[in-house]
C-alpha cells in the first residue's frame, strides 16, 4: 500500500518517529493513523525497555503547593537536552500538582504520560524523588526552586514552628545552596560521629599538640565538621549567625531538598 507524505508528516509529528519508522507503521496498518500509532508505541516500549539500564542523572524537579502541603517531584532523564523540553518540565510540573492533591502514588495516574515521552525522546524517563509535606497545626511552610535554563535542578521545602514567614523564607534559600545532610546533630549516626572525632584526634596528635589541649581542639574541628552538614549549626547565608539563631524562639521542624545530579 502506498502512503501519503502527509500522512507520515502527521504520524511523525503525533509521534515523535523517524521518517521511515512511520511509513512502514503506516504501511503495515494499511493506511490507519491510530493503528499505526499503536504499532509505533509498542515497537517504542521495547526499545525502551532495552534503555531501562542507562545513567539517568539529568531531569528536572517541580514544587507545588498550597501554603499548608506541598509536593516535589523529580524526574530523571540522560541529557539536560531533553529535561529542557517543554513537554518534560510541564509533565514534571503536572506530576508534582498530582502528588500535592493526591499523595504520592498519584505518579502512576501520568504513567502512560511518561511512556510516551520516553518515545518521543528516546531516553531512559523514570520517577524519582517524590515527596509530600504537610505542615503541623501553627506551622508553616516554605519552598524554593532554582532554575536553570528553564528546568527546576534544586529544590527545597522547610517546615517551621513559630517562625516567620520571611524567616523561614530565607531558611529555605540558604538551604538550596548550602545543601546541609541533617536537620541537627542528633540525626548524625552515632558511628560516623565517632569516626570523625577519632580521625580528628590523630590529626591533632600528629600536629604535635599538646595532649593537654587534644579535647579543647578537637571539640573544636567537631563543631566546625557539624556546620558543614547540619543545617541549624550553619551560619545563615554564611554568616555568623547561626539558622538556629536566625528563628527566634522559633524552630525549624524538617526540611526537604531534591538536587538533579545529587
Amino acid at each position: 500500500m502506498v502512503v501519503s507524505a502527509r500522512d507520515v508528516k502527521a504520524l511523525r509529528d503525533a509521534t515523535g518517529a523517524g521518517m521511515m519508522d512511520a511509513k512502514k507503521a503506516l504501511t503495515a496498518a494499511e493506511g490507519d493513523m491510530e493503528a499505526a500509532r499503536q504499532i509505533l508505541r509498542e515497537q517504542g516500549l521495547a526499545k525502551a525497555g532495552a534503555r531501562t539500564g542507562r545513567e539517568n542523572d539529568q531531569g528536572a524537579i517541580a514544587v507545588a503547593g498550597d501554603g499548608t502541603s506541598a509536593a516535589v517531584v523529580q524526574l530523571k532523564c540522560e541529557t539536560d537536552f531533553s529535561a529542557k523540553n517543554e513537554s518534560f518540565t510541564s509533565l514534571v510540573q503536572s506530576l508534582a500538582e498530582s502528588v500535592l492533591d493526591a499523595g504520592a502514588a498519584a505518579v502512576d495516574r501520568h504513567a502512560g504520560e511518561i511512556e510516551d515521552l520516553k518515545l518521543v525522546l528516546k531516553e531512559n524517563i523514570q520517577v524519582g524523588v517524590v515527596e509530600r509535606l504537610e505542615a503541623a497545626d501553627g506551622n508553616l511552610l516554605d519552598s524554593y526552586l532554582h532554575r536553570q535554563d528553564g528546568r527546576g535542578v534544586n529544590a527545597v521545602v522547610v517546615e517551621g514552628s513559630g517562625v516567620g514567614a520571611d524567616a523561614l523564607h530565607q531558611v529555605a534559600l540558604h538551604i538550596a545552596f548550602a545543601k546541609p545532610q541533617f536537620l541537627s546533630a542528633e540525626e548524625i549516626p552515632a558511628g560516623e560521629v565517632e569516626r570523625e572525632r577519632a580521625a580528628l584526634l590523630e590529626i591533632t596528635k600528629a600536629e604535635g599538640k599538646p595532649p593537654q589541649a587534644w579535647d579543647k581542639i578537637v571539640d573544636g574541628r567537631m563543631r566546625g565538621w557539624y556546620a558543614e552538614r547540619v543545617l541549624l549549626e550553619q551560619g545563615l547565608h554564611g554568616e555568623k549567625t547561626t539558622v538556629k539563631s536566625s528563628v527566634g524562639g522559633g524552630s525549624i521542624v524538617r526540611f526537604v531538598q531534591v538536587v538533579i545530579g545529587d
